[in-house]
């Protein structure tokens, strides 16, 4: 008989109603698929999926899993599986997970399809700080005309100022593409070195017209997983600090009173003296008119939340905007709703009515790329934690 691919079972178990255009894709594109959509009822309490209700024999029969975080509770309840893809980008909620530790059953997340919005949401929330919108929007309510004069020509624009990323990654990048078209210069950090320029481009999944495909916009690229390297990196003078790095032990609570501080212009650290930077050309600590503001659209616990709080209300921090915090939901009464110039958003930058097509789109290029014999994008380390 022919030597076609095998029959696979896709499970796919989502809280959204069955996308019939996507999964009548897969299927077009991958006709030996058995598809079986399972919608669940509800979400859980921490915005996840409810997993308990799934019936066995689907865990039984499934040989792939497109889920976000609906997992069988053991690797033997899913004999057969031997790919899930994750709809979120990040795994940290899963790493103990008895499908994580006990298994190797290839994981691949939704990373790099994230940037697009994500980064409008970091402009968004950005410019309403610098632009003072929130006091203009309360005007507009009172239909009142504002005309202190101190108050309409506070406002600044990003032109010639510096952003700082601390994980250059999908996110990263299209936040470094649209702030450099803003006229501002970007300073990119990341884990491992990146000294060459073949070292700097992104080998990810993009989607195209995105992103810094080249690795070129940063003005400077500093590296390494110290305090020092870290502290050198915060010290070059950033005008706004956008934290884009997954959570594993070693990046939790990351940015404390020490590195707050110095965002806010103190001096860095002796041992932080010397920049670990990739670039020949890095620039000195730089001189700025103000402090920084903070963005955070990656997870909660890399930040001491209590630590934020108190430099924002003593003014150590221009301000921040967070998309995520610690815990989730954040409590009504977490002194974080009530810190000065502070955006907190219920974690759903990420989100929009193009997710799930890109999300997809991801499962299905990696199928494609495995039947090739090709290494699939997004394929998690267990090592690593992402």
């Amino acid at each position: 008989m022919g030597g076609g691919p095998d029959k696979e079972h896709l499970l796919i178990v989502l809280w959204d109603p069955e996308p019939k255009d996507l999964t009548a894709e897969i299927k077009r594109r991958f006709p030996y698929f058995d598809v079986t959509y399972y919608q669940l009822n509800a979400m859980g309490r921490e915005g996840r999926e409810k997993s308990q209700t799934i019936p066995k024999e689907l865990w039984q029969s499934a040989t792939i899993l497109i889920t976000l975080s609906a997992l069988p509770a053991r690797p033997e309840d899913a004999p057969n599986l031997k790919l899930i893809h994750l709809f979120s980008a990040g795994v940290d909620h899963y790493m103990n997970h008895p499908i994580v530790t006990d298994s190797d059953i290839a994981i691949t997340t939704s990373s790099g399809i994230h940037g697009p919005p994500i980064t409008e949401w970091i402009i968004m929330t950005t410019l309403v700080a610098s632009r003072h919108y929130a006091t203009e929007y309360e005007w507009q309510k009172q239909h009142r005309w504002g005309t202190e004069r101190k108050m309409l020509t506070a406002g600044t624009d990003w032109v010639g100022k510096t952003v700082g990323i601390a994980g250059y990654g999908s996110i990263g990048r299209q936040a470094a593409r649209v702030f450099s078209a803003l006229g501002a210069h970007v300073h990119a950090y990341t884990a491992g070195p990146r000294p060459t320029p073949a070292s700097r481009t992104d080998t990810g999944y993009i989607i195209p017209g995105t992103g810094d495909p080249d690795g070129t916009i940063p003005r400077a690229w500093y590296s390494g997983t110290s305090k020092a390297s870290l502290h050198a990196f915060l010290a070059s003078g950033l005008d706004a600090l956008i934290i884009a790095l997954p959570l594993t032990p070693a990046t939790r609570h990351m940015f404390s009173t020490a590195e707050f501080e110095i965002l806010g212009g103190s001096s860095a650290p002796s041992s932080a003296s010397s920049s670990s930077s990739s670039s020949s050309s890095t620039p000195q600590p730089g001189r700025k008119s103000r402090s920084c503001f903070l963005i955070n659209v990656a997870r909660g616990p890399l930040l001491d939340q209590p630590a934020l709080v108190a430099a924002l209300n003593n003014d150590v921090l221009l301000g921040a905007a967070l998309d995520v915090t610690d815990p989730e939901p954040l409590p009504p009464d977490d002194p974080l709703w009530d810190a000065k110039n502070v955006i907190v958003t219920p974690h759903i930058s990420g989100l929009g009515s193009e997710y799930a097509q890109r999300a997809y789109d991801v499962f299905m290029v990696n199928w494609a790329r495995r039947e090739k014999g090709e290494r699939m994008f997004n394929l998690v380390d267990r090592r690593k934690g992402y």
